[in-house]
């Protein structure tokens, strides 16, 4: 019963095949919206990414994200640096281009939230270009090669340090999804890949041997409620 929770599965998710249609991705986008603020990525990156920024005492800062859907997590950084009197130059990454123009229409009463089109794998921006990359519910649709290339991709263009949300692969996360969560899921996508999502993704000692193959250091795994992984590293094992 629990063998499938030992090795990550190679199973592709609708997003991954695009057996959808229109409609059904802009429902995928809403509920993902929900999710991020409901269940845990909102939290995830508030107890990582920004307290650290409030440690620093950065008055400013810049962050990438990539994979970053219609772009909640932009958006809670820009009204958390907001509320502490910081500002924020904040650009979200999307191979897809409804993604990337939802984030701009999601985002239009926050100016300083950009949308880029790009690859996850070759990210079109110089090395250091911000203070820090993230990606949310993002690396567990790649393989494990591809993963330490995303990672070696966040290292380079991050210049202080790179945040990996994702999720972890736990039964009790797998089996609650499929009986509670999916009461209140009402997309397909989200309720089929959803469960999916979780038997790709990751172990914290995955997630660290995966980091160790790639140029971050001073790498961190913790867990964070509900079944959520945070990574983080810097490029020089250090937060400068």
């Amino acid at each position: 019963m629990f063998s499938r929770f030992r090795k990550r599965s190679r199973e592709l998710e609708h997003l991954d095949k695009g057996d959808y249609t229109p409609e059904e991705y802009e429902g995928c986008l809403v509920e993902l919206r929900r999710i991020n603020r409901f269940l845990g990525d909102t939290s995830a990156l508030k107890h990582s990414l920004l307290a650290e920024v409030e440690r620093e005492g950065l008055k400013s800062f810049s962050v990438l994200d990539v994979g970053a859907g219609s772009g909640e997590l932009l958006r809670a950084t820009n009204s958390w640096a907001q509320a502490s009197g910081r500002s924020a130059f904040l650009v979200g990454l999307e191979i897809n281009a409804r993604s990337a123009q939802a984030i701009l229409e999601e985002s239009k009463d926050f100016p300083f939230i950009e949308a880029v089109r790009g690859d996850a794998l070759h990210l079109p921006f110089a090395d250091d270009r911000f203070d820090y990359a993230i990606c949310s519910l993002f690396t567990h649709h790649f393989g494990d090669e591809q993963v330490v290339r995303v990672l070696n991709e966040l290292a380079r263009v991050s210049r202080r340090r790179a945040y990996v949300i994702d999720l972890h692969r736990h039964p009790l996360a797998y089996y609650l999804y499929k009986t509670v969560g999916r009461l209140f899921l009402h997309n397909r996508l989200i309720r089929e890949d959803g469960a999916l999502s979780i038997l790709r993704s990751f172990k914290p000692s995955e997630l660290l041997s995966l980091a160790s193959r790639s140029r971050l250091e001073g790498v961190l795994v913790e867990r964070r409620f509900p079944f959520r992984l945070v990574l983080s590293g810097s490029k020089n094992g250090s937060k400068e």
